[in-house]
């Protein structure tokens, strides 16, 4: 019974798969590999390409790794190297940082939308318009919803996760890497920084990769604050597009065979970039723990 549950995972996955690909079949048919490089995304004339909303999100993921990961790394190891002797408040302070993860993500757009969208369009994207404006990436308007505001909500939602797992990694990494430290003068910082991050790099890009994921597939906190114009623009004040909110703002209106089906193949390419994604992600974790017990 244990093993059919298990199967039965593989076969919904390989079901979702068939469905996806056989949706997408008018799409795929017409324009085969060319839809992956399409730069035209027009309804009204029957000419779609995916290529816009890959940009968006490949962008979108960059900044939340960029703004997320430092963050997310950083919790992990106060929580374990800082507080490791303060068990109770690492405990406390860890659990609230999982919590985030139980948000639903509706509840994050609706926070970006109201809150976190007009401050940055105050106090980060003028300032930033204002004295590094010569730079094409902040030439834009400030506008509030565009691939900045996108980036900086996914950061924040990707923490919980990034931080979970490489507050794993690092509890693994077994205590004589930190004692051979000490033991030749190492300052705490020193020992982070040369002992302890070294020691588990694969554990924790397998962490990033696992937020990107989460990342890559996020629909609805993306869709309230990206802006949905479908571009590809190095400007981050300007509004764009991802596979997901693009899907989910315009399958309703699908005003043909064509269109519903090359919705779908977005969601085709979506569904295996966030699988390739996941498995190297694991693969990693699974490496880095085999290492870890093969040391010990």
């Amino acid at each position: 019974m244990v093993g059919a549950a298990a199967i039965g995972i593989i076969v919904l996955m390989a079901a979702l798969a068939y469905e996806l690909i056989l949706g997408s079949k008018v799409s795929l048919d017409k324009y085969g590999f060319s839809f992956l490089f399409g730069t035209t995304w027009d309804p009204v004339h029957d000419v779609y390409g995916a290529l816009p909303y890959i940009y968006g999100t490949l962008l979108t993921s960059a900044l939340a790794l960029l703004i997320g990961l430092p963050i997310s790394i950083g919790v992990a190891v106060f929580l374990v190297e800082k507080l490791k002797r303060r068990q109770n408040e690492a405990h406390l302070i860890g659990t609230t940082v999982e919590l985030l993860a139980a948000v639903p993500s509706v509840i994050y757009g609706l926070w970006a939308l109201f809150v976190l969208s007009p401050f940055l369009k105050v106090y980060v994207e003028r300032p930033l318009h204002n004295y590094v404006g010569f730079i094409p990436t902040f030439s834009g308007t400030p506008f509030g919803l565009d691939f900045f505001t996108a980036g900086v909500i996914l950061a924040i939602m990707i923490i919980p996760t990034v931080s979970a797992i490489s507050r794993n990694v690092l509890d693994a990494v077994p205590n004589s890497q930190r004692e051979a430290m000490y033991s030749i003068g190492a300052t705490d910082w020193e020992v982070i920084t040369k002992g302890i991050l070294p020691y588990a790099r694969s554990g924790l890009f397998g962490a990033t990769i696992l937020g990107l994921g989460r990342a890559v597939g996020e629909t609805m906190a993306v869709t309230m604050v990206i802006g949905n114009a479908t571009r590809i623009t190095g400007d981050l004040f300007s509004p764009g597009y991802t596979l997901a909110s693009a899907i989910a703002n315009q399958f309703s209106e699908t005003s043909s065979p064509l269109s519903a089906s090359a919705l779908i193949e977005l969601g085709l390419i979506l569904f295996f970039v966030a699988l390739i994604i996941n498995v190297f992600a694991r693969t990693l974790l699974w490496r880095m723990s085999r290492m870890t017990k093969a040391r010990i």
